[in-house]
């Protein structure tokens, strides 16, 4: 029987490699010259560190727009309040990943309500969707492409016949 499962997982390299250009043009704007402003990564934690508050809506500017380049979808980025202080301001942004339980049952629910004859099931952090025909399948993945409000990136990988 035709299978496909719904992921949402980050390209780890890719999100180094969008860190990296932002530095590359933090290191070039004429605007931080001499300003001690850093872009760090660790794990699934992205911290931005700068003299003002200011200077942190900039950089968080450059990474989106450098996430987004780079192909991964900008709803996994998930900001959190910046900490300003009289010498510095910091800012963390966690990178998420996989299907919460919540986002996984908005899923299932939407694939039962769209009357395709495919049935999902959600296994831990990813959803199993199982069809009769390849085509069922395609038109599946066509309608949750479609779905607004989650607040997860999906990907459909492991395509079987």
């Amino acid at each position: 029987m035709p299978s496909f499962d719904v992921v949402s997982e980050l390209d780890h390299h890719e999100v180094e490699n969008a860190i990296d250009q932002t530095r590359r043009e933090l290191e070039t704007r004429f605007d931080f010259r001499g300003v001690e402003a850093k872009v760090l990564l660790e794990k699934n934690e992205v911290t931005l560190e700068a003299k003002a508050d200011f200077q942190l809506k900039q950089m968080l500017d450059i990474l989106r727009l450098r996430i987004s380049k780079r192909g991964i979808d900008l709803v996994c980025l998930d900001i959190k309040d910046p900490e300003v202080t009289i010498a510095t301001a910091k800012q963390k942004i966690l990178l998420k990943e996989g299907i919460d339980a919540d986002s996984a049952r908005k899923v299932q629910k939407a694939i039962k309500e769209s009357k395709i004859k495919v049935q999902g099931a959600i296994q831990g952090d990813k959803i199993r969707v199982t069809g009769k025909s390849r085509d069922d399948l395609q038109e599946t993945i066509a309608m949750l492409r479609q779905i607004k409000g989650l607040e997860v990136a999906l990907q459909f990988n492991n395509f079987r016949d």
